[in-house]
């Protein structure tokens, strides 16, 4: 991997983390179309980043994440569901995180479901809690059972979440807001956890060049990651969900279409 092809993954970190359009997913294509999607350290890389990215969320809400210990308790709460099923089915996970054809009908279904569902959305906006100090214990935990979805690459975390925050009855954006919380217990484990499987199970070492590309790829997926959280917020009360719905179904479909014609390199294309 060169210093150009990290760039271009941290900026697809940082601008698709937080935004309902699974960061996995655009990574794995953006990785394929470069034609170095099958390296280890790349597996690596597409993950580790994402702490650069969960580090934005501290800083632009370090008011509200530095707060009592009650809002630590609810994001462990929502945390456990993600952190048990991902130990429990990590290699069928890895599997998963394989196959391009698994990003591009996840899209899609994503994209149909959130053009169904906007207007509940809507309505929810009026009606719904608006704060993250009214979440109960089980309501978290319920928004916790929606992250195990976003396991599924291109499904997304953040879209996996804000729709379960929105069902147990938050409002969008208070949900697009835990959802941004939860990210950092989530990605900060599946940093750490990846990292250790690379090191321990697969004999990995990182050579100083690739600590090298870590460390860029980080600074640039948090500063790219600060901008897209603050575009996105401002977005959301605008215009809603309904566009990230149809920017998922067409890039799905691209995704089949250049799958079919062999565009992608290093990644399963068959059946799942």
């Amino acid at each position: 991997m060169s210093i150009i092809q990290a760039i271009i993954l941290a900026i697809i970190e940082g601008l698709t983390e937080f935004l309902p359009v699974s960061s996995t997913g655009h990574m794995i294509i953006g990785s394929s179309l470069m034609g170095i999607a099958g390296h280890p350290f790349v597996k690596v890389f597409t993950v580790a980043i994402q702490f650069g990215a969960i580090l934005s969320v501290v800083v632009l809400y370090w008011r509200r994440f530095f707060q009592n210990f009650r809002f630590y308790v609810r994001l462990f709460v929502a945390f456990l569901p993600a952190a048990v099923f991902g130990l429990l089915f990590k290699k069928h996970i890895d599997r998963l995180l394989e196959n391009i054809t698994v990003v591009a009908l996840a899209l899609i279904a994503g994209g149909v479901v959130f053009l169904f569902i906007d207007r509940f959305f809507a309505r929810q906006a009026q009606t719904g809690v608006s704060s993250d100090e009214d979440i109960s214990l089980p309501r978290a935990f319920r928004i916790g059972m929606f992250q195990v979805i976003s396991m599924i690459p291109g499904v997304s975390r953040s879209a996996a979440t804000i729709i379960g925050g929105v069902t147990q009855g938050l409002t969008p954006v208070a949900a697009a807001e835990f959802s941004f919380f939860l990210a950092v217990p989530t990605m900060f484990a599946a940093t750490c956890k990846t990292i250790w499987d690379y090191i321990d199970e697969e004999g990995g070492t990182f050579t100083g060049n690739e600590l090298v590309l870590l460390a860029i790829g980080n600074v640039v997926a948090f500063v790219v990651a600060m901008i897209a959280i603050r575009t996105f917020m401002q977005f959301l009360h605008r215009y809603g969900f309904k566009v990230f719905g149809y920017y998922r179904i067409v890039v799905g479909c691209i995704i089949l279409l250049l799958t079919y014609l062999g565009f992608f390199q290093g990644v399963q294309v068959g059946n799942f």
